[in-house]
């Protein structure tokens, strides 16, 4: 009698740690690995330094996106006080190094962990708020830490800023761009999987049903106040942790940036990119940093036009119009963010030929 051999014609799982990997595939794993070595060995010899300078600043946007993309894509909790928050971990980092001499590769994470104790502070309304109340209170977060900066001039020197050194490693001096970009975008890489590591454990999966419904959460046995309070811990360690980074990369910090404008970048950021999504993050912070020097290239040249012509236009508020239009855009006509446009196109690939 004839013996017929059956084999697998799709990708099934028959073990639950099988649904906690990061690739599904060996194809999958071979790619990023492919694309680790283009972003490590061929980018930062490939830029200008100009170019280099946006990337730097886009990894160090992406590490405070993934943060908050914790706090309100996969918890649901919306906070408008990320930018303090990024103000925070700036300010900390720049202090732990000029005042108690910590080197870089401690004063970062030290400064996260700092921003995350004050992250958990401004957290505990939300054990009774949620909503729109939550969201005021971390706006009024956001006012409080921005006067804290500028009058605790014992600590933050206000107005004046704080010179950070040096950054180095080991002996290693991180003090060019393409150096940076090598520390910045190591630390995104080994964020990044921690953060999607995170949401396979309990307690990614405890953020996630409160997120969903927290009274079925609290009805489940899940504390849904502790696990707000680390929630905001985690996204707050994230924005300290890239406040520091970007005070090293600046050398010199000031209270300016870190107003409520940057906080509703960080917001524009998880929308455009993908609520609940850790490739959103990324993809959000590359299209707004993308967008900010577009727009700011625009505004120069309009007000020169304007300057030389006569007109007297005020091209000011192209970057505020042009900003809010496209969060509106995206809100409206593709409400997944990118990482669905994504998602997407990855399953065209896959499926191509077939139309299903």
């Amino acid at each position: 009698m004839r013996r017929l051999h059956f084999h697998p014609c799709g990708n099934y799982k028959e073990r639950y740690a099988e649904h906690l990997c990061l690739f599904e595939t060996d194809f999958g794993r071979m790619w990023a690995i492919i694309g680790l070595i283009a972003l490590f060995g061929v980018v930062p010899l490939a830029s200008s330094p100009y170019l280099l300078y946006v990337i730097n600043m886009t990894g160090i946007a992406a590490i405070a996106a993934l943060g908050l993309n914790i706090l309100v894509g996969f918890t649901g909790q919306i906070s408008l006080g990320h930018g303090a928050f990024f103000g925070v971990g700036a300010y900390a980092g720049a202090i732990l190094a000029t005042r108690l001499g910590l080197p870089f590769w401690l004063s970062v994470p030290a400064a996260g962990l700092v921003t995350a104790g004050v992250g958990m502070i401004f957290g505990i309304p939300s054990g009774r708020l949620k909503g729109l109340y939550l969201t005021i209170a971390t706006l009024a977060g956001q006012f409080i830490i921005e006067y804290i900066l500028v009058h605790w001039e014992g600590l933050t020197k206000g107005t004046m800023g704080i010179m950070l050194p040096s950054a180095s490693l080991f002996g290693w001096a991180v003090n060019t761009d393409r150096r940076f970009f090598l520390v910045i975008f190591a630390c995104l890489v080994g964020l990044t999987l921690v953060a999607s590591n995170l949401m396979r454990t309990r307690y990614g999966r405890a953020f996630i049903a409160i997120r969903d419904n927290d009274r079925a959460a609290e009805g489940m046995g899940i504390p849904i106040f502790g696990y707000k309070l680390l929630s905001f811990a985690v996204s707050s360690f994230y924005a300290g942790f890239a406040g520091a980074l970007w005070a090293y990369y600046m050398r010199s910090i000031s209270t300016e940036p870190f107003n409520l404008g940057l906080s509703v970048e960080y917001i524009a950021m998880v929308i455009i990119g993908g609520l609940g999504s850790i490739p959103g993050s990324i993809f959000g912070a590359v299209f707004i940093t993308g967008l900010n020097e577009i727009l700011r290239f625009l505004t120069d040249a309009m007000m020169n036009m304007s300057a030389l012509s006569g007109f007297g236009l005020n091209m000011a508020s192209l970057r505020e119009f042009a900003f809010g239009l496209a969060i509106v855009l995206f809100i409206l006509f593709e409400p997944k963010g990118i990482a669905e446009l994504w998602r997407i196109v990855r399953s065209t690939f896959r499926l191509w030929p077939f139309s299903y």
